[in-house]
Parts: structure tokens; sequence; C-alpha cells
């Protein structure tokens, strides 16, 4: 993913988070690869800008592990497109992976957010 702004300054962004981006997506119903890439940029307000060659392996990776199906289909401008669904499975890790997110940015925030004094010190 990059930001659209400058393609040259990568966001590095934490192994699965594609996958989830991808799961909440497709919780809206079923959507073709590129009307997810386009979702996740206008949901993200233009942050993440999701190439196609990082989109099509992360919609393999998902077809592969069940927790999304594909089938084949004709998109609004009447192209050959496979369009995606969630899985009762995708729905499960969906609820799982969206907990482990909100663990993980709650503690970031509170490191983030908390004291600037290095710990042992006091003020």
């Amino acid at each position: 993913m990059t930001t659209p702004r400058n393609a040259d300054d990568r966001i590095a962004l934490l192994q699965g988070t594609l996958d989830l981006l991808i799961l909440k997506t497709l919780v809206l119903g079923p959507c073709h690869g590129q009307g997810v890439a386009r979702s996740i940029q206008r949901q993200s307000e233009e942050v993440f800008f999701v190439d196609h060659g990082s989109l099509y392996l992360a919609l393999q990776r998902l077809e592969d592990k069940k927790w999304i199906s594909a089938r084949w289909g004709v998109s609004e401008n009447n192209r050959k497109a496979r369009f995606y669904s969630l899985t009762a499975k995708g729905r499960e890790q969906l609820v799982e992976k969206t907990s482990e997110w909100e663990r993980l940015t709650r503690a970031m925030g509170l490191i983030l957010g908390g004291s600037t004094q290095p710990s042992g010190e006091e003020a």
C-alpha cells in the first residue's frame, strides 16, 4: 500500500493488515477486486492505495483459506470480473482480527500518548 500523494512514501503495515481491510470491505457485500481497492482508498480518506499485485495476491490467499469465495460476473462497466464474497469463516476471522487490532491500537495509543519522560525518572 502506498499513499497516492507521493508513491515513494511507503507506509509499512503489519502483516495481515490488507487481509483485514479486504474482509471489512466485503462485509458490505460482494465486490470485484478493483472495487475493493477503490473502497479501501475511499474509506481511508485517500491514505491507502492498494496496488493490484498486492491486492490480487491477498484475494487469492483469502480464497485459499476459505475466508472469501469468488464467482465470475459482469462489472458496472460491462467487463467480466471475479466478485468476492465473505464466507462464514471469513466473518469469524474478521471479528477475531478486528479485536486483535483494537488491542494493538489501544496499546500503541497508551505508549504514544503517555508521558515523554523515560521510565524510572520522576518529574
